[in-house]
């Protein structure tokens, strides 16, 4: 299993499939943030990580230009990676509050992170066929993640995400029978339970609609759904 993901994940780096987002990813790398400058950005498709038994599984969007495109790791470097990995923490699943790069020692347990689009996109949009060309690799990860019973996707984007890869497996379902909703909760029929949540965005952490408490929750819930 572990062999695997190495695997996956060596051709989800190697990735060039989208040509927009291979030149944005290397343009932020080269031109950098002024905070950055020191940094060495990671510039390439940023591959999940985590835990190979993981019983619960985060999707997220995409990587942040300034963060995962910097580090190399997903949800690490950038405001939501700063907002989620103490929640974690606090719910036992990371080993420490805080993901500065891929180096520093986070460990995560029974978990494991990843997201419907690997490369950074501009304005944080991937573009509806740079999704179609990543679902493949979200595709062979869930084969391989063969003990993930809960998925939690973060935004309304996660969640469609993984309703299509119910579709490509021959399932009937859509968007209006798994509805989107924070907190919602959905057993599906590859036997796993889809777990919705709001994205921990900054614009959703800054604004108060996505409070500590309210991300702590959907932790414990996911935990409480795991058998």
């Amino acid at each position: 299993m572990a062999k695997d993901l190495v695997i996956l994940n060596q051709e989800i780096v190697g990735c060039t499939a989208c040509p927009r987002l291979v030149e944005y990813r290397e343009k932020i790398g080269r031109e950098k943030r002024r905070a950055y400058l020191d940094w060495e950005y990671w510039a390439k498709p940023v591959p999940g990580f985590g835990d190979a038994k993981a019983k619960i599984l985060v999707l997220g969007l995409a990587p942040g230009a300034h963060g995962s495109n910097r580090t190399g790791r997903m949800f690490t470097g950038d405001g939501s990676g700063y907002f989620m990995y103490p929640v974690l923490h606090k719910a036992g699943l990371a080993s420490q509050p805080n993901s500065t790069r891929r180096d520093d020692g986070m460990k995560l347990h029974g978990l494991y992170i990843t997201a419907v689009a690997r490369c950074a996109p501009p304005a944080n949009k991937p573009l509806p066929e740079e999704l179609a060309n990543c679902s493949g690799y979200l595709d062979r990860e869930l084969a391989i993640l063969k003990d993930v019973q809960v998925v939690v996707a973060l935004g309304r984007v996660a969640c469609i995400a993984y309703i299509g890869h119910l579709k490509r497996h021959g399932m009937n379902v859509t968007a209006m029978s798994v509805p989107f909703g924070h907190g919602a909760t959905h057993c599906l029929p590859d036997g796993r339970i889809l777990l919705c949540s709001y994205h921990p965005s900054m614009q959703n952490t800054n604004t108060g609609r996505l409070t500590e408490k309210m991300f702590l929750e959907i932790f414990k819930k996911a935990a409480k759904l795991v058998r």
